[in-house]
């Protein structure tokens, strides 16, 4: 039987000091269907809103105002480890497969990124991007991208892949290392900004969506940092969801109501967010699209998400209640659970349930506690030439037997050394060649040449691959361009051959008729118009022959 669950974190209020109050706050499991039911809870955790983060094995929680992160195990059902860090971390987001091991990244109250390997310990340090705490985090599903948001307006665009990289590419004007800065700043925004999230499209079309104090909602082409889409809100939005097919956002506000925002309520020829016509002008948010509490003891809407099935919409509100929205009609649903304290994070599980679901290979049975070392460190290094700490170590388990279909006669070197059961011999004995040269100062000037000779033939091939899809493109257009004089012609000649064909038979016709005048034969009816019929013809032959005057 399929089950979709949820997990919700509560934070702890000041005002509320009784023993059952302070019991009660934490994480908590809760199944949404088929039987709305609490499932599990983690005591001892109070958290802000954008500070929880889950995969299949370990619950992350931020704990507000605290430099610490609460770590619990989903399989023991206890809390694993409390992470201790040096800023207070004011939001996180998981970098990586809802099965494996993955990457955790933090925001901290100084406006800098620490980005946690769960699976290996190893912890880097962005530099201070923000000029202000970071507020929300959020990563694209092809995990290549992150994006922070901050309380002094800004988006900063990451490259994961740059900021776990070992190498040292390059460095900004500052001295510092570039792949710790960001890509890109997106800068519209004109206040805090309070939450952002990816679309769910794993194209370079994906986008971004983000809302801030300043009552906008504005839509990015992350990719390359322009502006698709603003829409003004009117009042100051707290959270935000996205519909898994992404045709709309859901954005969350102080009066506990919900308001739609839908991409594809204006008709368009393309996407509408794409749209130039559509991209310069702002669009105000329709009342009639927002969607009130039914009751006047309103209290914020503090987080909201959307079903596994697009049906519904969760929403966590200040006075601890979780209510639920009918999307399809547009208003609110009833009451599913209370926590009597304010409820800071929802976060949608996949569910479970399905008949031959795909056993998971990896497994991250307990984490490994991080250990600062910056990747560009060579006193963290085995030797001064090594770029990679000696102590590296990844720790998981692999839960099924790995398949491989090992035959090095059908692959290249780089197929047999992803498929090889351990490491193919030819490997081995490239690498221990390269770490005796290495060692070898008479080889040093032979390297550094062949190394020149290696850059100097890959410009060369650069080149030659340009050149070889310059004529391509030239080669195709001129190909188009005859397929299409040909299939010209062709319609010519169909236009022709069928004129060709009405003359014969109404010359013929015409025949019959005179024949049987002169034979005095009764005509019918209808025979008296041979005159007509005849001028009909002469004016369609000139017709005719002018279409193929012009055609020739």
């Amino acid at each position: 039987m399929l089950t979709e669950s949820f997990i919700a974190s509560t934070r702890a209020v000041e005002e509320k000091t009784n023993a059952t109050t302070a019991k009660d706050v934490g994480v908590h499991v809760y199944d949404y269907q088929p039987n709305p039911s609490l499932r599990s809870s983690f005591r001892k955790s109070s958290t802000q809103p954008n500070c929880l983060a889950a995969n299949a094995t370990h619950i992350f929680a931020a704990q507000a105002e605290k430099s610490a992160v609460h770590v619990y195990s989903r399989e023991r059902g206890n809390q694993e480890a409390v992470v201790p860090f040096q800023e207070k971390i004011t939001c996180l987001a998981l970098a990586g497969r809802y099965h494996g091991a993955g990457t955790l990244a933090l925001g901290t109250r100084g406006g800098r990124l620490l980005l946690w390997e769960l699976a290996t310990g190893r912890q880097i340090s962005t530099l201070q991007s923000h000029l202000q705490s970071v507020t929300c985090l959020a990563v694209d599903p092809t995990l290549n991208f992150l994006i922070s948001g901050s309380s002094d307006s800004n988006l900063h665009v990451w490259s994961i892949a740059s900021l776990l990289s070992f190498s040292q590419l390059s460095q900004d004007d500052s001295g510092h290392p570039s792949q710790l800065s960001p890509q890109r700043t997106l800068s519209n925004h004109r206040a805090a900004v309070n939450a952002v999230i990816f679309g769910h499209s794993a194209s370079k079309a994906n986008f971004a969506i983000s809302v801030a104090k300043d009552q906008t909602c504005i839509v990015w082409n992350y990719i390359d940092g322009t502006l698709l889409h603003t829409y003004l809100l009117g009042s100051n939005p707290l959270c935000l969801a996205l519909d898994p097919a992404d045709r709309a956002a859901y954005v969350g506000f102080e009066d506990g109501s919900i308001q739609i925002l839908n991409f594809y309520k204006k008709s368009s020829l393309i996407h509408p967010l794409y749209d130039p016509d559509q991209q310069s002008t702002p669009t105000q948010a329709p009342s009639s699209d927002r969607w009130p509490l039914p009751d006047s003891s309103s209290f914020p809407n503090l987080c909201i998400q959307v079903s596994y099935d697009s049906t519904a919409l969760l929403s966590g509100h200040e006075n601890g209640k979780i209510q639920t929205w009918n999307i399809a009609k547009g208003k609110y649903n009833t009451q599913l659970a209370d926590f009597n304290l304010p409820v800071t994070n929802l976060s949608i599980l996949p569910p479970t349930g399905f008949p031959n679901a795909p056993t998971p290979n990896l497994k991250l049975h307990s984490i490994v506690k991080p250990r600062y070392e910056s990747s560009l460190d060579s006193g963290n290094a085995g030797h001064s030439n090594s770029i990679i700490p000696s102590n590296y170590a990844f720790t998981a388990q692999f839960t099924s037997a790995l398949s491989f279909s090992y035959t090095p006669a059908h692959y290249g070197d780089l197929d047999n050394a992803l498929t090889h059961p351990s490491f193919p011999t030819s490997i081995l004995e490239e690498g221990i060649a390269e770490l005796a040269a290495l060692n070898d100062p008479s080889t040093h000037g032979q390297s550094t040449e062949a190394s020149e000779s290696l850059r100097k033939e890959n410009a060369h091939l650069k080149t030659q691959l340009d050149n070889a899809l310059r004529r391509q493109r030239e080669a195709i257009t001129k190909v188009l361009g005859l397929e299409k004089d040909r299939f010209r012609r062709e319609e010519d000649e169909v236009v022709k051959r069928a004129r060709k064909k009405r003359r014969r038979v109404r010359l013929m016709e015409a025949e019959e008729r005179r024949r049987k005048v002169v034979m005095g034969e009764d005509m019918g009816e209808g025979d008296g118009d041979g005159e007509m019929e005849m001028g009909e013809e002469r004016e369609e032959d000139f017709s005719s022959d002018t279409d193929e005057m012009s055609s020739d």
